[in-house]
C-alpha cells in the first residue's frame, strides 16, 4: 500500500492506494503516487479534486443543439479559445433558435471578425465549417436524438457530415456526462502511452474503438468515472506541456501522435 496526503485547510486525507507494482488492470503497474503521469498519480488527483470540490465542469451549451455546435466549431488545429468565441459569436447571431439558418447565413456569421483576448481575430475553415453547422442543425430539428447512453447518441451524431468518433464522443460525454465514451485526443492518447494503458500498436484513425475500450477499462480499474479522468488528464496533460513533451523526447514514448489532430475539447 502506498499513501498520497490531500491537504485542506488545517486537516489531512490520506488516500490509499495499491503498491507501486500492483497492477490496474494486467500489464498496467500502479506506480508511484509522485511519479507523474502514473496510473496512480491519476488516481490521487481525482480523489484530490473531489475532495477539494474542484469538478470540472465540462459542459459548453445549454442545449443540445449548442452543445453540437461548441464542440463542431472547435478541434481540428482550431485554438479551444477560437472555437468557443465562434460558438458564442454564432449564439448570440441566433444559430441554435428553434429555426435553423441555411449555410450561407452561417458563413457569413463565421466570417465575421471576433474579439479573442483583445485582439480581432477570423475563424479559420468558416465555408467547411458553416456547411456542416448547418447538416447537424438541421438533423437535431428534425430529429429525436436518442439519449438513454453515450454510446447511442454518439452513433446517432455519427450521421452528420464532419463529425467523427472524437467530436461525437465529446457532444456525448459532455451532455449525457457519459462514462461509456472517451474523447480520445492527443492529451489524452500521450498519457495513456506514457502510463501504458494504451496499446501503442494501435492508432486512434483506425483503432478507436478499441483504444476507447482501454481508456474505459482502466478508469474502471482506478475505480473512477471514464468522463471525470478524461476531463481530468486532458486538463493536467496540457497544462503539462512541456513536461510532457520532455518524458516523450527521452524517448519513453512512441511519437504515435503525430498524425492525431489536436485537442477537440474548448475549456475540456
Amino acid at each position: 500500500m502506498q499513501l498520497g496526503a490531500i491537504f485542506i485547510d488545517h486537516d489531512i486525507f490520506n488516500i490509499e492506494l495499491p503498491k507501486p507494482d500492483d497492477e490496474v488492470i494486467p500489464g498496467v503497474p500502479w506506480g508511484a503516487v509522485e511519479a507523474f503521469p502514473s496510473p496512480a498519480y491519476w488516481a490521487y488527483q481525482v480523489y484530490a479534486h473531489r475532495l477539494h470540490g474542484n469538478r470540472i465542469d465540462y459542459k459548453l451549451g445549454a442545449t443540445l443543439k449548442e452543445e453540437v455546435g461548441a464542440c463542431l466549431l472547435g478541434g481540428h488545429g482550431i485554438p479551444s479559445n477560437i472555437g468557443l468565441a465562434a460558438f458564442h459569436h454564432v449564439r448570440g447571431r441566433g444559430a441554435f433558435g428553434d429555426e435553423t439558418p441555411p449555410e450561407n447565413i452561417l458563413l457569413e456569421w463565421l466570417k465575421e471578425p471576433m474579439s479573442v483576448n483583445g485582439r480581432m481575430v477570423k475563424y479559420r475553415f468558416a465555408k467547411q465549417k458553416a456547411r456542416y453547422l448547418a447538416a447537424a442543425l438541421q438533423k437535431l430539428s428534425t430529429e429525436y436524438p436518442p439519449q438513454s447512453s453515450g454510446k447511442a447518441l454518439r452513433d446517432w451524431l455519427l450521421d452528420i457530415p464532419g463529425i467523427g468518433y472524437k467530436t461525437a464522443s465529446w457532444v456525448a460525454r459532455n451532455w449525457l456526462d457519459a462514462d461509456d465514451v472517451a474523447i480520445l485526443d492527443i492529451h489524452i492518447l500521450r498519457a495513456g502511452l506514457l502510463g501504458k494503458f494504451f496499446d501503442s500498436s494501435l492508432t486512434v484513425e483506425r483503432n478507436y474503438l478499441q483504444l476507447e475500450e482501454q481508456f474505459i477499462r482502466f478508469s474502471k480499474g482506478l475505480g473512477v468515472k471514464a468522463s471525470e479522468l478524461d476531463a481530468l488528464i486532458w486538463l493536467e496533460m496540457m497544462s503539462s506541456a512541456a513536461t510532457v513533451h520532455s518524458i516523450m523526447g527521452m524517448g519513453n514514448v512512441p511519437h504515435q501522435g503525430q498524425s492525431r489532430n489536436k485537442s477537440k475539447k474548448a475549456g475540456k
